[in-house]
């Protein structure tokens, strides 16, 4: 997938590097989300009265909004270590083992895209979520023998973009299951001038409510435009970001007032010229616009469909009234949609 601004996902070393440097510590510091930190702050101090780990945890939603972030923010609060691997990464049973038998009580292990764990190292799991030890085999044939590992009593915090591509047995591990929605502006701004802060960037109420504008709901994609318009400024010699120092660099990087950029509005328009607005299936506008499914499925679509520039049918995908107004494109006459 080709470099873009506005994806919700990281993207090279340097924009992780970035994230991390702007994440909150504590949960105190954390903007947006209000039912999940309200729910949180009970679960944590309910867990430290206790003395015991922290309960299992799910954290569910589209990338960029926070999941990682409230992983850390977890095991600061707890006292712990957090030790972090992702799905596609352990597609062997032993590369789970040597993880978990390094786990000290309370530690939080943080799975990121817990969907795509291999089989055997999902069910090799199980075990470890509810009893806190792991059955291991070990040599072959006739001299195989099971060995019987107990385990200290850490927390999984899963999170996934595909909550549905989860098995059942999993899931229900999770006792305490989170949806990490998309932030409204408001919410987005005040990470923008916090962002601006700790960047030590001076900034004005409109400016950041433009960036807040044109971030997708998403806190991650806020950053990455302020540090890019930081640098523009820069660059010009504009010791203040204001409101038309924001627009005109964020234009130069091809993104209008809903967020979107040159692919956003090539899908939309292929939708459009191609196939009459839709309904069209997902792996036709893939092909068309020679991209992964995955990329539009899990990059793309999430917001589109949340601001309602596209909708999903039984028949396929369609392109929104919303969309059309925004690209100043005439309501399709005659066309798929109308018999909808």
């Amino acid at each position: 997938m080709r470099e873009r601004i506005v994806t919700p996902d990281k993207y090279s070393e340097e924009d992780e590097r970035q994230i991390v440097s702007l994440r909150p510590e504590k949960i105190d510091e954390y903007i947006g989300q209000g039912k999940i930190v309200k729910k949180l702050k009970v679960s944590i101090n309910a867990s430290l009265q206790r003395k015991e780990p922290h309960e299992h945890m799910l954290l569910y939603g589209p990338p960029g909004l926070g999941k990682t972030t409230l992983a850390h923010i977890l095991a600061r609060e707890m006292g712990t270590r957090i030790i972090v691997s992702s799905g596609p990464s352990l597609q062997r049973t032993g590369d789970l083992m040597g993880i978990l038998t390094n786990l000290e009580d309370g530690d939080i292990l943080l799975i990121d895209e817990v969907h795509r764990l291999a089989p055997s190292v999902e069910e090799f799991i199980y075990p470890a979520m509810e009893d806190f030890k792991v059955d291991f085999v070990v040599d072959k044939g006739a001299f195989a023998r099971v060995i019987n590992v107990p385990l200290k009593k850490f927390t999984l915090v899963g999170a996934t973009t595909r909550a549905g591509l989860l098995t059942a047995p999993l899931r229900d591990r999770f006792g305490i299951v989170h949806h990490v929605d998309f932030y409204p502006f408001e919410e987005l701004a005040d990470i923008v001038r916090r962002s601006a802060g700790i960047l030590d960037v001076k900034i004005d109420e409109e400016a950041a409510s433009v960036i807040a504008q044109r971030s997708r709901g998403t806190p991650r994609v806020a950053n990455r435009l302020l540090r890019r318009v930081r640098d523009y400024c820069q660059v010009n010699g504009i010791e203040r970001i204001d409101k038309q120092s924001v627009l005109d660099s964020l234009k130069m990087e091809g993104i209008d007032s809903a967020g979107l950029d040159d692919l956003d509005r090539r899908l939309l328009t292929t939708m459009v010229d191609y196939y009459k607005g839709g309904p069209v299936g997902i792996e036709s506008i893939a092909a068309t616009l020679n991209e992964e499914v995955d990329t539009l499925v899990e990059m793309m679509e999430p917001f589109l469909l949340k601001i309602g520039f596209i909708k999903r049918t039984r028949r396929g995908r369609i392109v929104g009234d919303a969309a059309l107004k925004h690209l100043n494109l005439p309501r399709i006459k005659g066309s798929q949609q109308e018999l909808l």
